[in-house]
């Protein structure tokens, strides 16, 4: 239930901080080993198509123009001495209707010849100035199509020279090593970049942990503050606030409020009474029954709370509990008359243990109430002044919270705040 919680020793902080770092570079490391691998890949089989395009280039002769009009086997020879000296398996030479005159393969296999002569690996026919380049892998092996138009003396498309050589197992090693050296030393460079950054990043954390921290406990203080003295105003006693506060948490826990949601509720239980600090004494510690005219300026109460609180960002969650905490689920109650529903949930879990702690504690001008008859009151009042959902969630919850903390000192009690304060605000 913990938001995002700042870490509790130095230890802690190294550790978040390492695993994240950690997390992040392997993250990186991979996307740029990735990255690296892919632009290595075209890079390596860019530079090898370029140099099986140069090697074409090599046929691309008058003498193999004339080869390619010659006539007798004696003068195809020639084709075959220039596959030979080269680095190529097979020379294919098309007509300009683009089909086959000529061919010559070296000693490869039938599978390997029979893939590049395949309609599958049909290649796109150049124009002039153009040359065409397709990879094919068949059977383990990696070839190269090459096809570049020829053209005659006077410029005209005359056919077309394919090409078709193969990376033997040597180059495709050197391959791989060049894409695998590139990947790994993108990927470790990351690593190395993380490792060195972390000393700086770790002082970085320190601090605005510790400033966080500091600004935290500073938010908490006056809330604390504010609690205080409006307690010690109105009944000398600040114990009330810890424990509607506790009874407030643990019910919104057994409903399965949001952590989020309890933060605000935390703040607006501690402070639902901070308007009290504008309603004059005489009203505020009169004895006896207040007249009607002094109930209507007690009421004020829960505005003049939203007003102290309203400049304040950190305490804004608490305004739903303070502006609503005295409406009434039938809608009878103050300052707006809302209800069911409507009013909102934190202060319909408020008034409930709010009611609670006033009928159970014991005050100058009465004794404390027993757990049945304070637990039989609530639910009389069920569907009238509170939400019967909220009533039946404190049915089952309220004994053992009222065994814990009807005889708590009030030392204990702000032990016990300490530590919702702890988990919801670290």
């Amino acid at each position: 239930m913990n938001n995002k919680a700042l870490p509790e020793s130095s230890w802690q902080l190294r550790w978040m901080l390492a695993r994240r770092l950690g997390a992040a570079a392997i993250v990186i490391g991979i996307a740029a080993g990735g990255v690296s691998y892919f632009v290595e890949t075209r890079r390596v089989e860019q530079t090898a198509l370029q140099r099986a395009s140069e090697g074409v280039h090599h046929f691309e002769s008058s003498a193999l123009r004339m080869a390619a009009d010659a006539k007798t086997t004696s003068e195809h020879a020639t084709l075959d001495r220039l596959l030979d000296r080269s680095r190529f398996v097979g020379i294919r030479i098309f007509g300009s209707n683009q089909q086959v005159i000529y061919e010559s393969w070296a000693d490869i296999s039938p599978e390997i010849k029979d893939a590049a002569r395949s309609t599958r690996h049909q290649h796109v026919w150049p124009q002039r100035g153009q040359s065409h380049q397709n990879w094919i892998d068949v059977a383990g092996e990696r070839l190269i199509q090459v096809v570049l138009p020829l053209l005659g003396p006077n410029g005209n498309l005359e056919g077309y020279l394919e090409g078709v050589s193969r990376l033997d197992e040597q180059a495709l090693q050197a391959q791989r090593e060049q894409v695998r050296n590139g990947a790994l030393t993108a990927a470790i460079s990351v690593l190395a970049a993380a490792f060195l950054l972390y000393p700086l990043m770790l002082a970085m954390l320190q601090r605005s942990t510790g400033l966080s921290r500091r600004l935290l406990d500073s938010n908490l203080s006056l809330m604390r503050s504010l609690g205080n003295a409006i307690a010690k105003r109105d009944s000398d006693t600040d114990a009330h606030n810890y424990r509607v506060t506790y009874y407030a948490v643990a019910l919104a826990e057994a409903i399965g409020m949001s952590s989020k949601e309890i933060a605000d509720l935390i703040v607006g239980a501690f402070l639902h009474d901070v308007g009290k600090i504008g309603i004059p004494d005489s009203i505020l510690l009169k004895p006896g029954k207040l007249t009607t005219e002094e109930f209507e300026v007690m009421k004020t109460h829960a505005l003049l709370g939203i007003e102290i609180v309203e400049d304040n960002p950190w305490l804004k969650g608490a305004a739903l509990t303070i502006r609503h905490h005295h409406e009434r689920f039938d809608g009878t109650g103050y300052p707006e008359r809302l209800g069911g529903t409507a009013i909102p949930l934190n202060a319909r879990i408020f008034a409930v243990v709010d009611v609670f702690d006033a009928l159970t504690s014991e005050r100058p001008y009465k004794e404390p109430m027993s757990l049945s008859d304070a637990l039989n009151i609530i639910r009389k009042d069920s569907g009238r002044h509170f939400d019967p959902a909220v009533v039946d969630a404190f049915h089952v919850i309220g004994p053992d919270l009222y065994a814990q903390t009807a005889l708590a000192s009030e030392n204990e009690l702000r032990k016990r705040l300490g530590k919702a304060l702890f988990q919801y605000f670290n």
